[in-house]
């Protein structure tokens, strides 16, 4: 019942604001206060007012809540420490399965290279001019072959 009532106030008051605004010559603005003013009025009317203060005081209510919260805290929990391990169970075997059997293929072509050797691509650099620039001898030959 008081909630009713000081929500009712609340769309008075606010309604009261838009008309002074209005007044004022800012009818945009006191169209939004209008519009925000209106809110609780319907929510007591549509009876949504009386839900929330009946599941407020409830201890049923919160002791739902709080089981929500603990099952929300489960879940985020089981969820890092899988992407800590690194997925699943599944996933993790799949891994397993799939690095066993990457180790044997590349000892299958190992004797073209020789036991152990492994090269890696590293990038060439090319070296600097005596200017420290960079050498444009390739890009002037592109041109000269278009006849630019």
């Amino acid at each position: 019942m008081i909630a009713e009532t000081v929500c009712s106030a609340g769309a008075a008051a606010g309604l009261g604001i838009a008309v002074v605004t209005a007044y004022r010559k800012r009818f945009l603005a006191a169209t939004r206060i209008a519009a925000y003013s209106l809110v609780p009025l319907g929510l007591v009317m549509t009876g949504v007012v009386d839900w929330l203060a009946d599941t407020a005081f409830s201890p049923t209510a919160w002791a739902g809540f709080a089981v929500l919260g603990v099952s929300w805290a489960l879940f985020s929990t089981t969820r890092a420490v899988e992407r800590r391990r690194g997925g699943t169970r599944k996933e993790r075997k799949a891994a397993a399965r799939g690095a066993q059997s990457e180790a044997v293929a590349p000892a299958a072509s190992a004797p073209s290279l020789g036991p152990g050797t492994r090269t890696t691509a590293r990038p060439v650099r090319r070296p600097r001019t005596e200017s420290g620039g960079d050498d444009f001898s390739d890009i002037e030959a592109i041109l000269k072959k278009h006849g630019i």
